[in-house]
């Protein structure tokens, strides 16, 4: 990654979770900013990414969406909320379609 790249790229950074890969993957979704979380569904949000990758991908990326548009959304926050994986399906009370 080019240092350009990679200085475009770091604002998503700052979101919880978030690292170079994930916001590579937030950058190819159209997000360039933090704030162009807000109000999105992070369900819609992976199901997306997944029909650009052609692929199912590993779904602790909808735990990241979850955790970062959450971040975005409320100001402040408890450790735990801060935690990716404290927004797994099971966390959330939600069931995987099969």
């Amino acid at each position: 990654m080019t240092k350009q790249a990679a200085a475009l790229l770091r604002p998503l950074q700052s979101l919880p979770g978030v690292g170079p890969s994930i916001a590579q993957d937030l950058w190819e979704l159209g997000v360039r900013r933090p704030e162009q979380l807000r109000g999105r569904d992070a369900e819609a949000l992976y199901e997306e990414f997944c029909a650009l990758k052609k692929a199912k991908v590993d779904r602790c990326l909808l735990y990241t969406f979850r955790c970062a548009i959450h971040s975005v959304e409320r100001g402040k926050h408890s450790q735990a909320c801060l935690q990716w994986w404290n927004w797994s399906d099971e966390k959330q009370g939600k069931r995987r379609p099969h």
